[in-house]
């Protein structure tokens, strides 16, 4: 029996019970599953025309407090790529993922295990990319269970099928409830030289194992145009990639909905990216009309600017949106800045959403020319892909071309730049390790690729050959070993054990990718040459006390004037919780709330910047309706200016009959700013009119606490918006009104 997890959305999560009684977890499900598109779904005062069913808990982009704090959610997937290198941590940021709106968590295993033959146990830390062994893969789908009922959604759990232990790989998928997988020969055999033979070999039977499973395949083509040295010369190749895995996938048996491209787009600004990629796109949906699209950005393009990865993965979702991408990736901005942090995860996953939530309807009043370039170009690349698939066929098949060089040749097929990958069909990982088999070959397993001479033995387990021993671990998962950990050295308990003051102590560090790492990001700009700056950041940063500074990118505003600088460092010390002294969180009431208060009762305001004060652009903001000010909740404002005697803006609230008075005040020398607001108290109170007027202050130095004790009914210091004056105004005249 599963041990049910139940998350608390106020309680982080316990990695603990996660780990708990592992050994017995059995994942609730298999099988990709897809959001179900809702027409016509209707959320706060708007009606979207291409959304899927709402999260049951999200965080929603900060422009949704707008609208009553509403997060729609597209049709497309959206994907998070994640390879800390730890998976305890990731599964956080798998939870923190799944609240921003992403259904698809991919977790990235290291390169290295491309030329592992076999599986590999227990779970060592991982260096770019996470070492996938059972352990890691058991916990992480099991802390997905609960997320997914904490979000609402099924979240679908994604890694690779890949290198030369690809069929043992996707059979402890199949196992442990993977939903998605990465699987294709090809990238094998380019880039990772394994053994032609042997890649498509073992794909064959991988390929079978994710058909049984329900697990999607997503193919690796797009790695042509992120390695090619003029990447939009290999569309016609990307398309007869795709071919080859699409064809080859479907004749081993994956269910067409569960055959997905991963697309990239070929080019990035400063190229004319839009006129060179759209068409691509266009071409592909065309040509591939019965499978999924997965798009993806081209990280081989991106530095490590955040601005730059955000417009070129905004541009390829306007592409993604107007070829109706299935699935959405959002790597350029989190991993392929290489600065894999939480905060970028998040923020990608949220530039997806954001633009879906903003394009919806687009296909309602936009449409793709008939005429033109475009169809141009689209119909160009599809003949070029032809002429390609036809010189395969002539060179002796795939084998063959490989061994030409045909593939990342950066030339415009049928042109050849002759610098295309070359492998050898009797070289390679692996070379020699493929025999045929016996004609009397048995193997009692299911979902077996090729024959198997079962009928002979048992006619009614040709469909599920692990009849002949009973039971298989597809059938039985209590068959399956269960191995925990192996190394002393380096294991998820000693991780835990080393953070455990982070994590149960009370101590706060900030983090980038890891509990406990103390990394902190510093964004700030030198007047000096790009290489000036670099190390005049490092010596900055050893100032300020942080150890292991490391400049993770730069950009030049101008050669003489100046440099961005993004910096991380490590910062050497933690603050203890308990000793924190954290006030009461004030309450904003909701703009309508004060709409309908203000439209039951008329509220007037007199307001002004008192004392010898020359300053108003803050209470300008506070009031004016342009910048969200109160004026917008129908309060009527009388403003009195600039250097506004405290005798003058009392007089001025008793001959209005106002409801209250705005005072604001910068200048704090000799304490200026709460003497003016205790002689404003004290006039009313010798006036007779305490008891009617809301007085409130604010100013960049006003300390609210402070504010109070100088009779202020509330106090507002940087940072405030005009919906806290207005709810302070609201809720101390239903106070008064009370009394």
């Amino acid at each position: 029996m599963n041990e049910e997890i139940k998350l608390n959305k106020d309680e982080k999560i316990n990695i603990h019970e996660i780990l708990n009684d592992l050994e017995n977890y059995r994942p609730k499900r298999r099988g990709w599953t897809w959001r179900t598109p809702k027409p016509r779904y209707q959320m706060n005062k708007f009606e979207y025309k291409d959304m899927s069913e709402s999260l049951k808990n999200f965080v929603p982009l900060p422009s949704a407090k707008y609208f009553d704090n509403i997060d729609p959610q597209g049709t497309a997937s959206i994907t998070t790529e994640i390879a800390s290198g730890r998976f305890e941590d990731d599964i956080r940021r798998m939870r923190m993922a799944a609240w921003h709106g992403a259904d698809h968590i991919m977790v990235i295993r290291t390169a290295g295990q491309s030329h592992f033959d076999g599986l590999i146990e227990g779970t060592p830390q991982g260096v770019g990319g996470i070492p996938i062994t059972r352990k890691q893969v058991r916990a992480q789908r099991k802390a997905l269970d609960a997320i997914e009922e904490e979000v609402g959604r099924p979240i679908n759990y994604h890694s690779y099928i890949s290198g030369i232990a690809g069929p043992e790989i996707s059979v402890m998928f199949a196992e442990e409830g993977v939903n998605g997988a990465h699987q294709d020969p090809q990238y094998n055999v380019l880039y990772r030289n394994i053994n032609m033979v042997r890649s498509f070999v073992d794909a064959c039977e991988a390929k079978k194992v994710m058909a049984w499973a329900g697990i999607a395949q997503i193919d690796g083509a797009h790695n042509a145009n992120a390695t090619a040295r003029e990447a939009w010369k290999v569309m016609p190749e990307l398309m007869v990639q795709h071919a080859i895995n699409t064809a080859f996938s479907y004749k081993v048996g994956i269910d067409p909905s569960n055959i997905c491209l991963s697309t990239v787009p070929p080019t990035a600004p400063p190229a004319p990216s839009m006129y060179l990629d759209l068409p691509y796109a266009v071409a592909l949906r065309e040509f591939f009309s019965d499978f999924r699209m997965r798009a993806q950005q081209n990280t081989k393009y991106m530095e490590a600017s955040t601005r730059e990865a955000t417009v070129t993965h905004t541009l390829n979702l306007l592409i993604s949106k107007l070829t109706s991408a299935d699935i959405q990736s959002t790597i350029t901005p989190d991993e392929g800045r290489n600065v894999p942090w939480h905060i970028y995860n998040m923020e990608a996953i949220d530039t997806a959403k954001q633009v879906f939530q903003g394009l919806d309807g687009l296909g309602d009043l936009v449409q793709l020319k008939e005429e033109g370039p475009l169809r141009e170009m689209a119909r160009e690349i599809k003949e070029r892909a032809v002429l390609f698939m036809e010189r395969i066929v002539a060179e002796g098949g795939y084998f063959n071309a490989v061994e030409e060089g045909m593939f990342v040749d950066s030339g415009n097929f049928p042109e050849r730049n002759e610098d295309g990958i070359k492998r050898d069909i009797q070289g390679g990982i692996g070379a020699g390790s493929i025999y045929k088999r016996d004609e009397d070959y048995l193997a009692p397993v299911n979902a077996h690729y090729g024959y198997n001479n079962v009928a002979q033995y048992d006619e009614t387990a040709v469909d599920q050959p692990g009849k002949l021993i009973g039971k298989t671990t597809f059938e039985d998962p209590d068959m399956i070993v269960y191995i925990d950990e192996l190394d002393e050295n380096d294991n998820v308990n000693l991780r835990l054990e080393e953070t455990k003051e982070y994590r149960d102590g009370g101590l706060i560090h900030p983090e980038a990718e890891w509990k406990g790492d103390g990394i902190i990001l510093l964004t700030f700009m030198l007047p000096e040459s790009k290489r000036v700056a670099e190390f005049a950041a490092l010596e900055m940063g050893k100032k300020l006390g942080l150890e292991e500074c490391v400049v993770i990118n730069t950009e030049v505003m101008q050669n003489a004037e100046g440099t961005r600088v993004e910096m991380k460092g490590r910062l050497p010390f933690a603050v203890e919780k308990d000793t924190l002294v954290i006030p009461e969180e004030p309450t904003v009431l909701s703009e309508d709330e004060i709409r309908a208060e203000i439209k039951r009762k008329k509220m007037v305001v007199v307001a002004g910047t008192v004392g010898e004060d020359e300053h108003s652009v803050g209470l300008r903001e506070i009031i004016d309706i342009k910048h969200g000010g109160i004026e917008k909740y129908g309060i009527e404002v009388h403003y009195l200016g600039t250097s506004v005697p405290v005798e003058k803006i009392v007089d001025a609230a008793i001959e209005l009959n106002a409801d209250g008075i705005l005072a604001s005040t910068i200048i704090s020398h000799d304490e200026i700013h709460y003497k003016n607001m205790k002689r404003i108290n004290d006039l009313t109170i010798e006036k007779g009119v305490r008891e009617k007027l809301i007085l409130l202050a604010g100013g960049t130095q006003v300390i609210p606490e402070i504010a109070v004790k100088n009779g202020m009914d509330a106090a507002f210091g940087r940072g405030t918006k005009g919906i806290d004056v207005a709810t302070a105004l609201v809720e101390n005249r239903r106070r008064m009104e009370s009394e």
